[in-house]
């Protein structure tokens, strides 16, 4: 997130001004430097670096313990299996859906943070307002339902990372499959399963599911970060989806695609090399600690 934060700033600002501007992501970096400075690329990263932390935490928490209990249910059982597509549908439902209720005030503390200062520069360099600030004004304005503002679509994207976890799933089985096929038989005494898996085919894989699964489900992103930011006064999703296709076609619903793509992209690729190297970082550190309390009671 920290990497690729201008890019989440850039698409969110895009994603919420009925503007047209057309500006390409060069010029939309330039245009936002120039007014704002540098900083006005990080308005916001404060609350989406805690909001995350805490989302990414919440969700794998769930969705590995929903993926366990999954797999409990097969008559033969194996911790090493990879998920069916409908069971990857029902963990990463109930996953989505647990994490979303949990934490969309803090996204829309950020999306409030990320386009105040578009939204009441009027071209002079402003600094944005602090999370606090934001929360303060949200509490102000809708009291507390306020900070579950564009919940109803919120809780649509959760097939955004059931799109995701499918995809990279039916990739990863794919692939070690094909592989599987063409190693010669001498090969077959290494590494098998997901620890075959490169750093570079989590990457590739990563960044091809985030893909599949943004590019389907953008325009309900759209949707979502204009009622957290509150800087169109839509009554409903159905009404924004309405007003947003009458008075700006359907473009209007893709805007901001571009830098999303990007960002979405990179960041699942490194966050899936980044979880298993911490993960395995963090095995090694438990077996190690479990070998040296036996070696102390032995």
């Amino acid at each position: 997130m920290t990497l690729t934060y201008p890019l989440v700033n850039l698409s969110t600002r895009a994603a919420v001004t009925t503007k047209k501007e057309d500006l390409s992501l060069h010029q939309a970096l330039v245009k936002t430097v120039k007014e704002q400075g540098l900083s006005g690329l990080y308005s916001g990263l404060g609350s989406s670096i805690f909001g995350i932390a805490v989302t990414n935490g919440v969700y794998y928490a769930a969705y590995e313990e929903t993926r366990a209990w999954l797999i409990k249910r097969r008559k033969t059982p194996s911790a090493n299996s990879a998920l069916s597509t409908g069971e990857g549908i029902v963990a990463g439902l109930i996953a989505g859906s647990i994490c979303t209720i949990l934490t969309n005030p803090i996204w829309t503390v950020q999306a409030y943070q990320s386009t105040r200062a578009v939204a009441s520069a009027d071209g002079e360099k402003k600094k944005g307002p602090s999370a606090i600030e934001s929360f303060k004004a949200i509490i102000k304005a809708d009291g507390v339902k306020g900070l579950w503002r564009g919940i109803g679509p919120a809780l649509i994207l959760v097939i955004n990372p059931v799109i995701q976890y499918t995809v990279f799933e039916r990739m990863v089985s794919a692939l070690l499959n094909w592989r599987a096929k063409r190693a010669p038989a001498s090969a077959k005494a290494g590494p098998t399963g997901r620890s075959a898996l490169t750093d570079w085919d989590l990457f590739v894989l990563g960044a091809l599911s985030k893909l599949i699964a943004t590019g389907s489900s953008y325009p309900i992103l759209v949707v979502k970060s204009r009622l957290q930011a509150a800087t169109h006064k839509y009554k409903s999703s159905l009404t924004a989806i309405v007003q947003i296709l009458k008075t700006e076609g359907i473009s209007g619903l893709y805007a901001g695609l571009g830098p999303k793509l990007l960002q979405s992209a990179l960041t699942a690729a490194f966050l899936f090399v980044a979880q298993r190297r911490i993960y395995e970082a963090v095995k090694g550190l438990v077996t190690a600690a479990a070998t040296k309390r036996a070696a102390v009671r032995a």
